[in-house]
C-alpha cells in the first residue's frame, strides 16, 4: 500500500513539475523571442538538450542514478526521431498560419488514440473518446483562429504529428520494455537529439527566418534569457519522459492542452494580450474536458482493481536505485491507455493546478504594474506613448 501511495505521489509531482516548467519555459521564451529577437527555435532547442544531457550526466557522476546501457540501435532511433519530430512542429509552424498549427497539434491526440489501437490493441472506452472530444472542442475554440490551408503546409504537419505521435508512444514502451527510468532514457537519447537538432537547427531557422543564428547579435539581454530558458528546459524534458513514462502519451498531451490554457491565462494577465470571451468560452470547455477524462480515469482504474480476482505474480523489486525516478515495473495499461496506478490522481492535479492558478492570477493582478516597470527599468524599454 505505501509503495502505491509513493507512486501515485511521484504521479503527482511528474505532473505538477511538467505544469510549472512548461509555463515558465513558454513565458521565458516569449520574451526571447518576441521582445529581444530571437527567433531561433530550432537551434535553441539543440542547446536545451545539450544542457540537459550535461546536467544529467553531472548527476550521473554524483551516483543520483544509474546508467543503463540498452539497445543502441534502438535509442539511437527514437532520438534521431525526436529530434526530427521537434523541427518538422517547427517547420510546420513556418510554412502554416498559426490556426492552422494549432490544429496540428489538437491532432496529436486522435493521431495516437488511433495509432495505439491499431498497434498496440488498447481500448479506449467511449467515456474516454468524449472527454477527449470534448477537451479538444474547448482548446480549438479558444486557439484555432484562422485556417489558411497550403500543399506544403498541410505535408509537413501530416508529418509533424505522426513523427510526434510515434516518438511519445516510444517514449513509454520503452521505459516498460527495456525496464529503465525516465531518466535513463533521457540521458542515453539526449546526445541524438540534440545532435539532430543541432545539425538541422541553423539550416532550418535560416530557412523560416531568413536570418543567420551565429551573425546573431548576443547582448548580455539575450545570453541571460537563452541561459534561462536551457536551464528551465532540463526540468521540461526531465518531466516530459517521467510522465509518459507514469501514465500514457494521451495523458501527456491531456497536459499539454491544460498548459495551453494556463499560457492564455498568463498572457491576458502579464502581458495584456488580446482576451475575448471565445478564449473564456473554450478554456472553460477544455477544463470540463479535462475533468470529465480525469474522472473516467479513476472510475476505470478502480473497476479495473475490483476486476483482477486473482493478484499479480509478486514484483520482483528493481533496485536501480533511482532517487530520481524509479522505473514502473509496470502492471499492465488500462483500456483507455493510462496507468492503473496514476489515473486516479489526474483529477486532483488538474484541479489543484486551476484553483492554483486563478489564485496567482489575482494576486499578479495587483502587484502587475510595478512587475511591468520593472521589466522596462531592466532592459531599458520604453512603453509606447499612447497620445
Amino acid at each position: 500500500m505505501s509503495e502505491n501511495r509513493e507512486f501515485q505521489l511521484g504521479t503527482i509531482g511528474a505532473l505538477s513539475l511538467s505544469v510549472v516548467s512548461s509555463v515558465s519555459i513558454v513565458i521565458c521564451n516569449k520574451a526571447l523571442i518576441s521582445t529581444l529577437g530571437f527567433t531561433f527555435a530550432t537551434t535553441l532547442t539543440s542547446w536545451h538538450l545539450l544542457v540537459t544531457f550535461c546536467s544529467l550526466h553531472v548527476a550521473l557522476w554524483m551516483k543520483l542514478f544509474e546508467h543503463k546501457p540498452f539497445d543502441a540501435r534502438a535509442v539511437m532511433g527514437f532520438g534521431i526521431l525526436n529530434g526530427i519530430s521537434i523541427g518538422l512542429l517547427n517547420l510546420s509552424l513556418g510554412f502554416n498560419s498559426v490556426g492552422f498549427y494549432q490544429m496540428t497539434k489538437l491532432a496529436i491526440i486522435p493521431c495516437t488514440v488511433l495509432l495505439e489501437t491499431l498497434f498496440f490493441r488498447k481500448k479506449f472506452s467511449r467515456n474516454i473518446q468524449l472527454s477527449l472530444a470534448i477537451l479538444l472542442l474547448g482548446v480549438g475554440i479558444a486557439t484555432v483562429t484562422d485556417l489558411q490551408l497550403n500543399i506544403l503546409g498541410s505535408i509537413l504537419s501530416l508529418l509533424a504529428v505522426v513523427t510526434t505521435c510515434i516518438a511519445q508512444i516510444m517514449t513509454n514502451t520503452i521505459q516498460k520494455k527495456f525496464k529503465v527510468s525516465s531518466t535513463q532514457l533521457l540521458y542515453q537519447s539526449c546526445p541524438y537529439q540534440a545532435l539532430t537538432l543541432f545539425i538541422i537547427g541553423p539550416f532550418l531557422d535560416g530557412l523560416l527566418t531568413n536570418k543567420n543564428v551565429f551573425a546573431f547579435k548576443y547582448t548580455p539581454q539575450v545570453l541571460f534569457f537563452i541561459v534561462l530558458s536551457c536551464l528551465i528546459s532540463v526540468s521540461v524534458n526531465f518531466s516530459t519522459f517521467l510522465v509518459i513514462g507514469k501514465t500514457s502519451p494521451v495523458t501527456y498531451q491531456v497536459l499539454g492542452h491544460l498548459k495551453t490554457c494556463l499560457v492564455l491565462a498568463f498572457g491576458y494577465v502579464l502581458l495584456h494580450d488580446p482576451f475575448s470571451w471565445r478564449n473564456i468560452l473554450g478554456i472553460l470547455i477544455a477544463v470540463v474536458g479535462m475533468v470529465i477524462y480525469s474522472y473516467y480515469c479513476t472510475v476505470e482504474s478502480q473497476q479495473q482493481k475490483a476486476s483482477e480476482v486473482s493478484p499479480q505474480l509478486p514484483q520482483v523489486k528493481e533496485s536501480e536505485s533511482d532517487p530520481l525516478i524509479s522505473v514502473d515495473n509496470g502492471s499492465g495499461m488500462l483500456s483507455d491507455g493510462v496507468g492503473s496506478k496514476s489515473g486516479g490522481k489526474c483529477v486532483m492535479i488538474l484541479l489543484a493546478v486551476l484553483i492554483g492558478i486563478i489564485c496567482v492570477s489575482v494576486a499578479i493582478m495587483e502587484w502587475n504594474a510595478a512587475f511591468q516597470n520593472w521589466i522596462c527599468e531592466m532592459y531599458d524599454v520604453r512603453t509606447p506613448d499612447t497620445h
